[in-house]
């Protein structure tokens, strides 16, 4: 893994959010009307069966305010861990507000309607650029340790940058260790530097990029050997500001891809509470939207869109070894190969020449909204054990 070592003596910037731009956007008088992807992803279906309920998100982010009308009664206490004015309810970017509706809010007063309603969040605030009262050093890793001790089962990081840092790493192992689910969002520079973005490079996170309303890969979507899943992050409403007067419509990012993927995460465990994040993760990325044509994991799509109804509603996937981490192989008392029968996957990695920009490339789309269709036909990996561990990530 390259790394970028931070000297002992320097300082270490902020994590940033991963929104993609800073465009203006028209107010969204009704955010529900907004979000397509429930729609596309039948989320009224997969909510007869589950919810969300008795699962708990942790939210690494600016905060969470628990007043807005989507999220009353769905926060639970957390900590702040930024060293700003206030504690973890107070949200002056409103980015962790709007990933924890994203992810739980019960869309009360036309807000955001999260994809699983009845989960439960718990804010971990942490020092991001933008934040003022901040000493602008990083306070993830205390956040994430913070979280890690928490109830939570699933948490999610909606934030990153271009740097490692001993202290992130250690924490997101103590986390796994823990058997806590960690989504990250990739960034969003694949049309500019396309850096790796941390914490989604550390190999025990699963890393989240983000999708059109056509299936297709964002154009800002980082993509490479840290993309894990993909999920939709383009034309979704969010919180305008942390004034909280009002949503805005056309926000994109690979921050709402990953509360979205946390959100599926919590339907999948909320049905099989004794499943573990092993298996909750396997079964994602064995139901998972595959590109439609190319090598898997591609590194645009990973092993592709997150489908939480494959599982909740068809019962498809198989959970498998409890203890067998699927991005590692850590723990396992099974052995298997690679999706598609190549364990080198750096090799794989360096044969995709499919381009992000190509509208027309097979590679960049996954098969989620043609599976969704009338009478179209559900595609379906078979044959042996796979194993989903990712040699690149290491």
């Amino acid at each position: 893994m390259r790394r970028r070592l931070v000297p002992a003596l320097a300082a270490v910037g902020a994590w940033t959010v991963c929104l993609a731009g800073a465009a203006p956007a028209a107010v969204a008088e009704d955010a529900r009307s907004q979000q397509w992807y429930l729609d596309a992803m039948q989320a009224e279906k997969i909510w007869k069966v589950s919810t969300g309920e008795g699962v708990k998100v942790a939210v690494v982010d600016s905060g969470v305010n628990s007043s807005t009308a989507s999220l009353r009664g769905q926060v639970l206490q957390g900590k702040d861990l930024s060293g700003a004015p206030g504690s973890e309810t107070k949200d002056p970017l409103g980015h962790g507000t709007t990933m924890a509706e994203l992810i739980a809010g019960t869309g009360r007063g036309d807000g955001i309607k999260g994809m699983a309603p009845e989960a439960e969040i718990i804010p971990f605030r942490t020092a991001l650029e933008g934040m003022e009262g901040t000493d602008k050093s990083s306070t993830g890793h205390k956040a994430i340790r913070a979280a890690a001790d928490s109830d939570a089962k699933i948490i999610n990081l909606s934030l990153g940058g271009d740097y490692f840092t001993p202290d992130d790493e250690a924490a997101i192992k103590y986390a796994a260790r823990k058997g806590k689910l960690m989504f990250a969002s990739t960034g969003n520079e694949a049309q500019g530097k396309n850096k790796r973005n941390y914490p989604a490079a550390y190999k025990e996170v699963v890393g989240v990029g983000a999708t059109d309303e056509a299936g297709k890969v964002a154009k800002f979507s980082n993509y490479g050997q840290d993309v894990t899943l993909v999920a939709p992050g383009q034309d979704i409403p969010r919180w305008c500001d942390g004034d909280f007067k009002g949503y805005c419509d056309g926000g994109e990012g690979t921050s709402q891809a990953s509360a979205i993927a946390s959100a599926s995460a919590a339907l999948i465990w909320s049905k099989h509470p004794d499943w573990t994040a092993n298996q909750v993760l396997r079964v994602m990325i064995d139901t998972a939207a595959k590109p439609k044509t190319g090598k898997i994991p591609s590194k645009y799509l990973g092993y592709g869109e997150v489908r939480p109804r494959m599982s909740v509603l068809e019962n498809e996937g198989d959970p498998g070894d409890p203890g067998e981490n699927p991005l590692t192989g850590e723990g396992g008392t099974s052995e298997s190969s690679a999706p598609g029968g190549a364990s080198d996957s750096k090799k794989d990695n360096a044969a995709d020449k499919v381009k992000v920009e190509d509208s027309a490339s097979s590679d960049d789309s996954s098969q989620l909204w043609t599976i969704l269709g009338v009478g179209a036909a559900v595609v379906v990996l078979g044959g042996g054990a796979f194993a989903f561990v990712r040699a690149r990530r290491g």
